[in-house]
């Protein structure tokens, strides 16, 4: 196929333009809404109940979520608690990725699953999802009970002020349209000193589907639309997090690159995860001229080197915060300090 050097040109600045998400929280009708929720819950009650019909399938589809699941638990061994979390709310939980990560091994502190969490309750707005794997039983369950609960992540959790020692959510956030308000949930909920734990899916996830999409799109269309996103930037977490109220945060990035024979399998991949597009700006449906360009444009830009596969990115962003506590850290007042920083640059260039 052919692609004019206007359109190779106009990529760049189109993707930036459609990459960005406004967090605005001044007032509740200043929020934007960038997703369709009940679309959402749609495509992913289809996906649960298509894992349920085909559960004899060889390929699971569940592998992406494991394994940022597997990563955001692990956190919860790097942090010193003697008591550990007893009592933590799964925020989207899916059909218990966190719940098998922290069954997976036994806690430090003697009792329970990883971070001694004894008591998972489970929450997600898509029934088929949250009870997809109920009659499951996986090796280690015992560590941790868990109970699930259908009721939208978006709206006001029906628990009281104070009621859970962790919040953890993974990977489900990014499908959340008032993001502040969320947040100001969860802080809510939790204890003093209590955590909140969470993956969200970062700006730079699928950036080359987003970029294959806008040229096939302006060569063959001569127009765009919003096909990936838009997710969360890395510059907005921390922000989001001490906006809510939220003490010592802590945010690390990484990114998994997975690989596949071609994007036709990418785009059945993300609808059998239900993380297909389900933005309120979305295109009713993609022609399939437009559909086979993007497909062709993939293979040719994004192809792995030395194999036939292409390769998608997925930007994963970590973050940690605490209910304020008084037994926390805090920096000292302004005025206090007994060292002169000229003091400390001399000493350094004189071990140096």
């Amino acid at each position: 196929m052919s692609l004019s050097t206007k359109s190779l040109s106009r990529v760049v600045v189109v993707v930036a333009a459609t990459r960005k998400r406004s967090l605005s929280t001044r007032e509740a009708a200043s929020v934007t809404y960038a997703f369709d929720r009940s679309f959402k819950q749609l495509q992913r009650d289809n996906a649960a109940r298509a894992t349920q019909k085909w559960s004899h399938d060889a390929v699971s589809y569940d592998y992406l979520r494991d394994e940022i699941a597997r990563r955001l638990v692990d956190r919860l061994d790097d942090i010193r608690r003697d008591e550990g979390f007893s009592l933590a709310l799964d925020l989207g939980s899916g059909p218990g990725y966190v719940h098998r990560a922290i069954c997976a091994d036994d806690s430090l502190q003697g009792e329970g699953g990883i971070g001694g969490v004894r008591k998972l309750v489970q929450v997600d707005s898509s029934a088929e999802m949250l009870h997809r794997d109920v009659d499951m039983d996986f090796e280690g369950s015992h560590r941790c009970d868990t109970y699930r609960l259908h009721a939208d992540e978006e709206s006001k959790l029906p628990f009281p002020d104070g009621t859970f020692d962790l919040v953890i959510s993974s990977a489900s956030l990014h499908w959340i349209n008032d993001l502040p308000s969320t947040f100001a949930e969860v802080r809510r909920v939790l204890k003093p000193d209590g955590c909140f734990m969470f993956s969200i899916i970062g700006g730079t996830t699928l950036s080359e589907l987003r970029a294959a999409m806008v040229l096939a799109e302006l060569e063959r269309d001569g127009g765009v639309s919003t096909h990936v996103g838009p997710f969360v930037e890395l510059s907005d977490v921390g922000a989001l997090l001490q906006r809510a109220g939220f003490a010592l945060p802590t945010i690390d990035t990484d990114t998994i690159h997975v690989g596949f024979p071609n994007a036709g399998v990418l785009m059945e991949h993300l609808q059998r995860m239900g993380e297909n597009n389900a933005g309120i700006k979305r295109r009713d449906r993609t022609s399939l001229d437009t559909f086979l360009a993007t497909a062709c444009l993939y293979d040719e830009l994004f192809s792995v080197e030395g194999s036939d596969d292409i390769e998608a990115s997925v930007q994963v962003i970590y973050a940690i915060g605490w209910t304020p506590h008084e037994s926390q850290q805090r920096p000292l007042e302004r005025g206090t300090a007994t060292h002169k920083m000229a003091d400390m640059v001399e000493v350094t260039k004189a071990i140096t």
